[in-house]
């Protein structure tokens, strides 16, 4: 019994780990690349991370659920652009989220963009399709929102 006990507390957490396993993107141009080879939309994800409270709460209620796991990797590529207080961060990179941060116009944190982005003669065009931010409800009332910007039904 102790065994069965052991083996299952083993597969779930396998689980957990392996839903909690998404790769965010911090490069665009890297982002880019991906996106145009799965044909998937960009969800650019303006944080605070270190300091933003709302920020935080998403991520605990949405983005670091098995629900969001699953979708994402249906649906977008996802691009983390950090505005850290605390963490240090590489200039180029400091440099494109500030950069991002004035063409979509985002004022406040956490906002969340879906873009569909092509690149043509060295110069990036972000398509916008919608943008979002906490959303309270939990994961399936942010995906809700987020399939009805991507023009999904349900």
């Amino acid at each position: 019994m102790k065994k069965i006990a052991i083996t299952l507390f083993l597969i779930l957490g396998s689980l957990t780990i392996q839903a909690q396993e998404l790769t965010w993107q911090t490069d665009m141009n890297k982002a880019m690349e991906i996106s145009k080879k799965s044909k998937k939309p960009l969800l650019l994800f303006f944080t605070g991370s270190d300091w933003c409270g709302w920020c935080i709460r998403l991520q605990k209620e949405v983005l670091k659920t098995p629900e969001f796991a699953k979708w994402a990797k249906e649906n977008v590529v996802l691009v983390e652009l950090d505005f850290p207080r605390r963490t240090p961060q590489q200039p180029e990179i400091q440099r494109q989220n500030q950069e991002l941060q004035q063409t979509f116009g985002v004022q406040g944190y956490p906002t969340v963009w879906f873009v569909n982005a092509t690149k043509k003669d060295g110069k990036i065009n972000l398509e916008k399709l919608g943008s979002t931010g906490y959303v309270a409800g939990g994961p399936s009332v942010w995906l809700a929102g987020a399939d009805q910007i991507l023009g999904k039904k349900k």
